[in-house]
């Protein structure tokens, strides 16, 4: 649950879309850090629990002294001042009950404290002084007055004596000494004949103790803003230059200026940057070979069209200038079957292009491939496709299943027996088996023409590549086991050739798709 909010906390924190990752890097390292300092403000609490911590004191002291200071002698007196101001660093003043000035240790004895003179001071302290000030400001801190000597020195220039003296309860009064430390003064009544005591102390420790604690707060922040810069930049730079360097190799893939584009694949890391690296790699060289695949198929189709176009144009060119009926019908049929074999190219050209779009959005569904093939021969035989070719179909595995496209494993399996008829002797058969391998499925469809050199076992899945008897010349696209193939691997299938296991002559192709 924790982690769930910080996370909806970050997820609330909105940086500008047009900033850059270092900037956002380093805010995000940079936050907390101006957190820690704004715990700097809160300096000001401390200061007020150690002023009240030295008002209870100074009211303890001035009650304790005046009460050992009523009814000693007037040299008791005297040397209790000098004694206590010294030891305690105070300067300490007895008023009679009229308000004059009966006795100041500062007079009696060498002064125990001085103010410190902000002019003379060096630059360190006027600049504590100044963050002293800032602070303030900030913080709202109330100013205390400014502690001055009066010019006549009596009871009633001490606002805190004449509440003394009216309530008979010590008081306590916070002053600024020049340098802007903190001057607590206390006045207490002596005895019952109506004399007084005022105690002043410079508490600049306590202005000391604020500005070491907000030192050595600054330097830990110093330290570890410097630290926290270091290590997003260095953070910033482990992400940003691979992104960059992936980002520029896009560009090119995408403008296509370069015919070769190297997509660094960053092997020696193996976090999410290297992964993505390689998939972007991957995908770089999947999108050049597909490129160049339709490039290529651009090629071959116009080069596979333009034959029987020239041949018709000729033949339509021809006819209107022959004479001899024999030759004008030869002429007719020449043209009846360049546009059969155009129409031909151009339903297995629009059948080759969709394919791989169809099969990946097609649904996958179970199907058993002894029934499929059993009913694509029969219809074959029925409608006359095979001449006088006899087709044998072996079960090895009544259970032989797939998952696949209907439609499209029927195309392969078309496209294998038409392959195999226009290869096949008169009279001769076609022996396909169904088998399973392991997990695959296994079907095999042997013929018994001339077969094919192991040199030509991969040049026949190519486009419009057929090398076939010149009694067929113009009946068959050179796709048929292109397609096949196509569609084969799109349901992580293979199609090979391979020999006739009997020795005979002949060509097998072997097709596996994974078992369901």
């Amino acid at each position: 649950m924790a982690e769930n909010g910080l996370r909806g906390h970050l997820d609330r924190l909105h940086f500008p879309l047009s900033a850059s990752l270092t900037a956002r890097i380093l805010a995000v390292n940079l936050i907390p850090l101006l957190l820690l300092a704004g715990s700097l403000f809160f300096l000001d609490s401390y200061r007020r629990q150690l002023l009240e911590e030295r008002f209870k004191l100074a009211r303890i002291e001035a009650q304790i002294t005046a009460e050992a200071l009523a009814g000693a002698s007037r040299e008791r007196q005297e040397a209790l001042l000098i004694q206590i101001g010294k030891e305690q660093r105070m300067r300490l003043r007895m008023y009679n009950a009229d308000g004059t000035l009966s006795a100041d240790s500062f007079a009696l004895a060498e002064p125990s404290f001085q103010f410190g003179d902000p002019v003379s001071a060096p630059w360190p302290q006027d600049f504590s002084r100044g963050l002293d000030q800032v602070v303030d400001v900030l913080v709202g801190a109330p100013t205390p007055p400014n502690y001055v000597e009066p010019t006549d020195d009596i009871a009633q220039a001490w606002p805190e004596l004449v509440r003394a003296r009216e309530q008979g309860l010590t008081q306590v009064e916070l002053r600024r000494a020049p340098d802007r430390t903190p001057v607590i003064t206390a006045a207490a009544p002596v005895g019952l004949r109506g004399a007084t005591l005022l105690t002043t102390r410079n508490a600049a420790d306590i202005t000391q103790a604020v500005r070491d604690a907000r030192t050595s707060l600054l330097s830990i922040i110093a330290l570890a803003l410097v630290v926290s810069i270091v290590l997003s930049l260095y953070l910033a730079r482990t992400i940003i230059d691979p992104l960059r360097r992936l980002g520029g190799a896009a560009v090119r893939v995408r403008l296509g200026r370069e015919r070769e584009v190297e997509v660094p694949r960053m092997q020696q890391r193996g976090d999410e940057i290297g992964v993505l690296a390689r998939a972007v790699s991957d995908m770089s060289v999947a999108l050049r070979q597909r490129i160049d695949a339709v490039e290529s198929f651009a090629a071959d189709v116009a080069h596979e069209i333009k034959n029987p176009l020239a041949s018709l144009r000729s033949a339509i060119e021809s006819l209107p200038r022959v004479k001899d009926a024999e030759l004008s019908a030869q002429l007719t049929q020449i043209a009846e079957h360049d546009v059969r074999r155009i129409d031909r190219l151009v339903t297995e050209i629009a059948e080759a292009s969709r394919i791989d779009a169809e099969l990946s959005r097609a649904k996958f569904e179970t199907i058993d491939v002894g029934r499929l093939v059993e009913n694509i021969a029969q219809a074959r035989e029925d409608r006359g496709l095979n001449g006088n070719v006899r087709i044998d179909i072996a079960h090895e595995s009544r259970a032989a299943r797939v998952q696949g496209v209907p439609m499209r494993l029927e195309r392969v399996f078309e496209n294998l027996l038409d392959n195999a008829v226009s290869f096949s002797p008169p009279d001769g058969t076609i022996e396909l088996t169904i088998r399973m391998e392991g997990e695959r499925v296994r079907v095999t469809v042997c013929d018994e023409g001339p077969g094919i050199p192991e040199s030509e076992r991969e040049k026949v899945f190519a486009r419009f590549h057929t090398s076939r008897p010149d009694t067929e010349f113009g009946a068959h696209s050179g796709l048929g086991l292109a397609i096949a193939r196509t569609i084969a691997e799109a349901h992580d299938g293979t199609l090979s050739v391979i020999d006739r296991e009997d020795q005979r002559t002949g060509a097998c192709l072997v097709l596996e798709l994974p078992a369901a």
